[in-house]
């Protein structure tokens, strides 16, 4: 009998797997054939208040237009090369890309403005560690080259909407692109909180806050609480305790799918808290406000050279394989 249905299995299962192997990889080449869009109008958003900017800014737009690309600058940037500026509202209306130079605090910025847009986003790394914009000023014409021909690689990041309640109230809602943080405001002291997540009880903890936190943001804030490092890609958030008053509260991954309700507990000692996205907007927070936090509908799209590699972005940044 055994024999037999093993015969009748593998009779079956050849066939089904090579048919199955066949579509995937015609799936495959039709992914390896599609065009990329070609770029044909640019926005241009720049680092506030930074002088570095200067001359990255006037190479820039003196290369887009010798290839006659249609360019519009933000205000600042604009006064930078004395041309005229455009708000935010007027470039998203016109670009089909937008290339963001400065620090992830730029392109977090300017990725949050794009978010209900459908405009992809590269990045000129004027800042620190770089971890989004990822593209060198020396190496920056040498790349857009191949980009301007469609030669790069596209990569969805999600973000995360989060709104805040006071009994049925809605205080407010706003998007993160790294991550929601719930936090004491003016003082170093502990706060107390109770998590759901799809309705579920999760914990009640006491700790100076909470990161929710994407795969982009996990090498953020959230990296340096302790929570681990979630791959670009990954449709999934992390929940990172900041400094848990009991060691046994650790970080906790889900699907990005879950929906995370996240409640100050009814005690006094709560009245001094906010909520902060990407740690550039915030909303104050009283005992019994409720934090409603899930993936945002729409994704952002980056755009990276051809040959990026995620994993070659960790070990620079973060110093991997080096011997001290």
């Amino acid at each position: 009998m055994k024999s037999v249905c093993l015969k009748k299995y593998s009779s079956f299962s050849a066939p089904f797997i090579k048919a199955k192997s066949n579509l995937h990889f015609k799936k495959l080449a039709h992914i390896a054939h599609t065009p990329m869009k070609i770029f044909s109008s640019i926005g241009i958003f720049t680092k506030q208040r930074d002088p570095k900017i200067n001359a990255t800014l006037k190479c820039l737009v003196n290369y887009l237009n010798q290839r006659k690309i249609n360019t519009m600058i933000d205000e600042y940037g604009a006064n930078i090369v004395e041309t005229q500026g455009y708000s935010t509202e007027k470039i998203v209306q016109k670009s089909d890309l937008v290339i963001v130079i400065g620090g992830d605090g730029t392109f977090l910025q300017t990725g949050r403005d794009l978010a209900d847009h459908n405009i992809p986003v590269l990045g000129i790394n004027l800042g620190r560690l770089g971890f989004l914009v990822d593209i060198s000023p020396n190496e920056m014409t040498t790349i857009l080259d191949q980009i301007l021909r469609g030669n790069y690689y596209r990569e969805e990041r999600i973000l995360l909407q989060a709104s805040v309640y006071r009994q049925q109230q809605l205080l407010g809602t706003n998007t993160a692109f790294n991550d929601v943080v719930i936090h004491v405001r003016n003082e170093v002291r502990m706060i107390e909180f109770t998590t759901y997540i799809n309705d579920n009880f999760v914990n009640t903890q006491r700790a100076d806050g909470m990161i929710i936190a994407t795969p982009t943001g996990s090498t953020a804030y959230s990296l340096s609480s302790g929570g681990p490092l979630l791959q670009s890609g990954l449709k999934a958030v992390v929940l990172v305790p900041i400094c848990p008053h009991t060691l046994s509260h650790r970080p906790i991954v889900i699907p990005s799918s879950d929906h995370i309700t996240i409640t100050l507990c009814d005690d006094p000692r709560n009245s001094d808290a906010r909520v902060s996205f990407d740690g550039q907007t915030h909303i104050d927070i009283k005992p019994s406000d409720t934090i409603s936090i899930k993936q945002k509908e729409q994704t952002l799209c980056l755009i990276h050279p051809k040959d990026y590699d995620y994993y070659h972005i960790l070990r620079t940044k973060l110093h991997w394989s080096v011997q001290f």
